[in-house]
């Protein structure tokens, strides 16, 4: 008998409607669910991957399974660090062992983090790319949101009408934008008077990962925050002088364990803090509540995005979300 019992499987997920970014269009998306299960305590992890790094869920699976017979020894979440580098895979399988070890100790994992009691977040809810006019008829739906997120392409003109169709049609709302490396120096500068003309106040991977150097002298009005650019821990020095902000997903650096090190390094640095998420129901948002509660920004909306999410759900309300222990790391045994 294997010290863990590794269980791995791939659930698919469906949107409710098409969601395009710069370069991408979901419809539909496979995620990996793994559990650790010893001694009648289980953890569970769910990840997604990342897309523009090739890595789906068949990829993930793989990986996981490269590394069984390390898992079902016992390895630790340290050691997982140095078994896998960041990536999906890493995550499902750290967040399952946080989960495991808050069912082992009787804690919840937020209390193992060091973290206080969560409290409720003030989240982003996201419109995808679309005509300005579908765009602002979603900012008006969003009519609960106190933080919006913009979706953009990357086509200059497009956007800025994008931007102006969507602050008039909510005025009062906070608004960022995420051009998921869409522009270049020669291309932003329409879409940088927009941004300060309409009041936005968050601007998100303006250029391509490799190409941070376009973001030295680069004068933004507004704080800019590094996705792509962002990857994992190694990445957190270079980012100063370049960006204003550090946007954590799971996914990309390999679970809570990295990501908490991620934002404390970064506020260290003088850098902001925000957690994102890919495509996921609420057991891969849950982990990152748990981070949430260290970031000023948060972007935690990918289930509203779904045909159908996990119960039980975290909830959305007033602009907030709300994550139960129960959902996720309750510390109470399965």
């Amino acid at each position: 008998m294997p010290a863990v019992e590794l269980g791995v499987a791939i659930e698919p997920l469906k949107l409710s409607t098409p969601f395009r970014i710069s370069g991408h269009v979901f419809t539909s998306h496979d995620v990996v669910v793994v559990t650790l299960a010893r001694g009648g305590h289980v953890g569970r992890g769910e990840a997604s991957g990342v897309y523009y790094l090739a890595e789906d869920a068949q990829a993930m699976v793989a990986t996981i399974e490269g590394v069984r017979s390390e898992i079902e020894r016992g390895a630790d979440r340290m050691a997982l660090q140095s078994l896998l580098p960041p990536c999906g895979a890493r995550n499902a399988l750290d967040c399952a062992m946080w989960e495991l070890e808050a069912a082992e100790t009787g804690r919840p994992v937020w209390q193992l983090a060091g973290l206080s009691a969560p409290h409720p977040l003030e989240t982003t809810f996201t419109l995808g790319a679309d005509t300005p006019e579908k765009m602002a008829e979603g900012a008006r739906n969003y009519d609960h949101a106190r933080r919006i997120k913009v979706k953009l392409t990357g086509d200059p003109a497009d956007d800025v009408a994008r931007i102006r169709a969507i602050r008039a049609a909510r005025p009062e709302v906070w608004l960022a934008v995420d051009a998921n490396q869409g522009f270049t120096r020669d291309t932003i500068g329409p879409v940088l008077e927009a941004l300060e003309d309409c009041g936005v106040c968050l601007l998100e991977q303006p250029f391509a990962r490799g190409a941070e150097h376009a973001l030295d002298g680069f004068d933004s009005p507004i704080p800019v925050a590094a996705d792509e650019s962002a990857l994992s821990l190694q990445d957190i020095d270079g980012l100063v002088g370049r960006f204003d902000i550090v946007n954590i997903k799971l996914d990309k650096c390999g679970g809570l364990t990295e990501g908490l090190a991620m934002a404390r390094a970064a506020s260290k640095l003088g850098l902001g803090v925000m957690v994102g998420n890919m495509v996921g129901t609420s057991l891969a948002m849950a982990p990152a509540y748990v981070l949430g509660q260290l970031c000023a920004v948060v972007d935690l909306d990918g289930p509203i995005f779904l045909t159908e999410d996990r119960k039980p759900s975290i909830a959305y309300a007033d602009g907030l979300v709300t994550c139960a222990d129960a959902i996720w790391g309750s510390g109470t045994p399965a």
